[in-house]
């Protein structure tokens, strides 16, 4: 039976960048379908893990990333699907979360199998996780309703070709088996 992981990419964000009005409608409306996996995750005993951007801060920890996150204006969209104390937190620079974190190594040592993305943004970093995932025969799913975009078309590709190119599931939060 294969072993999953929920990995919540790049929802720890300030919202301070160029296309952050284009974002943030998308992030809000996906922000209760991810509140929603954390919380059955957590509940499934389903590890729970943050690969999120650093903000170019390379001195900075995942405490620093939240406690900036949680005191600029897009709090809201962050504290209730922030990390609990059993959470997991990986620091990521570039779009994919494996690329160059130790990641890889991480889920290995979990044995996990199955990892179910969610976050931000699907037509960038979610789907060159999803990718990097693929090739890694890792099995991926990515709820559609708890991934946000900057352009609906380009996510909308980009989850097709999650589903056909890569095999990934992409049902609804409500429609995931655990």
């Amino acid at each position: 039976m294969d072993k999953t992981a929920v990995i919540v990419i790049d929802m720890i964000n300030t919202y301070d960048h160029a296309d952050a009005d284009l974002l943030l409608p998308a992030a809000q409306a996906a922000l209760p379908a991810i509140v929603k996996l954390l919380e059955t995750a957590r509940r499934h005993d389903v590890p729970v893990i943050y690969a999120n951007d650093n903000f170019g801060q390379w001195r900075s920890h995942h405490g620093e990333l939240l406690d900036t996150a949680l005191s600029g204006p897009h709090a809201d969209l962050v504290r209730p699907l922030s990390p609990d104390k059993d959470s997991l937190f990986v620091v990521k620079a570039r779009h994919s979360i494996f690329y160059e974190t130790p990641l890889s190594y991480l889920l290995r040592q979990q044995g996990i199998t199955h990892v179910v993305l969610c976050g931000q943004v699907t037509e960038q970093c979610v789907l060159y996780s999803a990718l990097d995932a693929h090739i890694r025969h890792l099995e991926v799913t990515v709820p559609r309703d708890a991934v946000a975009h900057i352009h609906q078309d380009l996510a909308d590709a980009a989850l097709r070709m999650m589903e056909r190119n890569m095999d990934a599931h992409i049902p609804t939060t409500d429609e995931l088996d655990w």
